[in-house]
This record gives C-alpha cells, structure tokens and sequence, in this order.
C-alpha cells in the first residue's frame, strides 16, 4: 500500500466520522424537540457508511490468497452511503398543559435515546482519532524515508 493510499483511506474515514459526528450532535440537540417544521416531533438520523473498493471483497481475497503479496488489496476507504431517518415512534408522555399537546393532551416526544446517542459520540471519536493516529504515523514513516534517503 502506498503512502498516498493510506492517506486517502485515512482521510476518507476522518471525513465520515466527522459527518457522524455533526448527526449525532443534531440527534442531541434536538432531544426534546416536540414539533419540527412539519408539525411532526423529531426524528433521530444514522449515518450509514459503505467501503468503497474498486474490486469485490471475494475478488480481492482470492487473489491475495493465491499468490500473497503479489497483489495488494485494491482499497480506496469509506463513504456516506446515506443519512437516513430513524422512524421507530418516540415516547408518548400526558402533558395536558404542553404546548404541543394533541386534544387528549399527550405530547409524542422525538426518539432520540440520549444513552445510545453519547455512546454512538464515543465511539465516533474513537474512530476519528484512530484514523488521525493513522495519518500521524504514515507522516512520521514518510519523514524517516526522507531522512534515510539524505
């Protein structure tokens, strides 16, 4: 793999990661959103990430398996395959006196599960920071290259 590929792949994760970031950010902010533009209340959003090689799984591990090391995996990293609305239904609280408050006085609350987002925030961030250790270290491998070549 190259020092140009690693970065790419790297840098693709690092933008991914970031734009999942930004959605669990708005998942939490609007937490206790009742009525959105549409009148609906919330909806939480995932990001749904793909990998994007140029070769199939199964291609590219049959022929790294026949002659290893003769042909290296031909990836390219990850992209946002899609933002997409979860739609399960949110909590249904009486709250006669809420503004939002349906004629039976209930009040349907968004379905964002704050435990589940801040877990979702940490793994993001891990993610995020192994993908940058992963640059630092192809940065710090193409310095001690330059210097070997002095």
């Amino acid at each position: 793999m190259s020092f140009w590929t690693s970065l790419k792949i790297s840098s693709s994760a690092l933008f991914a990661q970031r734009l999942r970031l930004d959605t669990i950010s708005n998942n939490v902010a609007n937490a206790e959103t009742t009525k959105t533009e549409n009148g609906e209340p919330f909806q939480r959003k995932d990001v749904v990430f793909t990998a994007t090689n140029r070769v199939p799984f199964l291609a590219n591990l049959m022929l790294t398996n026949r002659s290893i090391g003769e042909r290296a995996l031909n990836l390219e990293g990850v992209k946002v395959q899609q933002i997409k609305t979860d739609d399960t239904p949110g909590e249904t609280v009486y709250e006669p006196t809420h503004p939002d408050a349906d004629e039976s006085g209930y009040v349907t609350y968004p379905n964002v599960n704050l435990t589940v987002e801040m877990t979702n925030m940490l793994s993001a961030t891990r993610s995020y920071e192994a993908n940058l250790a992963m640059v630092e270290a192809a940065k710090t491998m193409a310095n001690k290259a330059i210097e070997i070549g002095r």
